[in-house]
């Protein structure tokens, strides 16, 4: 679980971003204007800012300026390129323009996490651990033996746990977006997480869409 500082001055997108990080085991913190984030930011410690530039107040630059040393995406209807290459050059993580999809969000923010966040790389629930840049799996402490495309799939779950994600969702995210064949794929593998993980109960199939890896607590 990640400490998240939301900035973002759209109550409705706020809220959205806020609750479907919780969803997935995120701390989240909401802000609406650019002076109220630099307040949080010297009395609190964060992970990871999911910043708007086009803020009240301060803009998403000026804030970034004052607290540079916490990760940082940049979230803005502010698409030019000029915009784009100022917020890398001052040392952004990532940069994501409104309109946006959620789950792409929230994989970018898995993303910037694991990159930052190297003691926190593992993913636990029961007698599983997942260890993301090992690439490793464990089943009550015994290594097992995953395929690159499971193990692909198998990290689009926990990244996005507690979300139903449709079939050509999930190869969207696990195979790429060139991939051409048939979404049935993803039942068998599917089929082999559940078996090999004991993940029968946690695995949920969702009628008519796809699966969503169910994870209480």
């Amino acid at each position: 679980m990640a400490s998240i500082l939301i900035v973002e001055d759209e109550t409705a997108i706020n809220e959205l971003i806020k609750r479907n990080l919780q969803l997935v085991g995120h701390h989240c913190v909401s802000v609406y204007n650019g002076k109220a984030a630099v307040d949080e930011l010297g009395r609190h410690a964060y992970d990871l800012v999911i910043l708007d530039i086009m803020l009240p107040e301060l803009d998403g630059f000026e804030v970034f300026k004052q607290q540079s040393e916490t990760p940082t995406i940049f979230l803005t209807a502010r698409s030019s390129l000029s915009d784009r290459i100022k917020g890398f050059s001052m040392g952004a993580d990532d940069y994501l323009t409104k309109p946006f999809e959620m789950l792409e969000l929230l994989a970018r923010v898995e993303a910037v996490l694991r990159r930052t966040q190297k003691t926190n790389s593992c993913f636990e629930s029961g007698d599983v651990l997942v260890d993301f840049n090992s690439r490793q799996v464990f089943y009550k402490g015994v290594p097992v033996e995953c395929t690159p495309k499971e193990f692909e799939l198998l990290e689009v779950l926990v990244n996005n746990r507690n979300i139903a994600l449709s079939r050509d969702k999930l190869l969207e995210l696990a195979w790429g977006y060139d991939y051409e064949g048939d979404s049935r794929t993803i039942d068998v593998h599917i089929q082999k997480l559940r078996k090999k993980l004991g993940w029968e109960d946690m695995i949920k199939t969702v009628y008519k869409l796809g699966y969503r890896l169910e994870v209480k607590g």
